[in-house]
């Protein structure tokens, strides 16, 4: 699964696979655990259902900043990485 970005001991993921799934979502990795998110309302859909504050707050504010880059590779499977900002 590729890591896309970095920040803050926190890994996002994402992939395409056949059994991947809608709605679009990216893979979130930490030091104690994990869960996938969704990039059009930030809804937990799968994994750890209450992450820390912290690490859900960053993720939520990441993904509100990368929203339509992170729609465009989920559309067109064409995974770039994205830096910190």
């Amino acid at each position: 699964m590729p890591t896309i970005a970095r920040f803050s001991g926190i890994a996002i993921r994402m992939y395409f696979l056949p059994k991947e799934h809608n709605p679009p979502h990216v893979h979130v990795v930490y030091n104690e655990g994990d869960f996938s998110i969704t990039i059009k309302d930030c809804s937990i859909i799968d994994g750890e259902q209450n992450p820390p504050a912290k690490i859900l707050n960053q993720v939520k504010q990441w993904i509100e900043d990368n929203r339509t880059l992170l729609q465009e590779m989920w559309d067109t499977q064409t995974i770039q990485p994205i830096e910190p900002k």
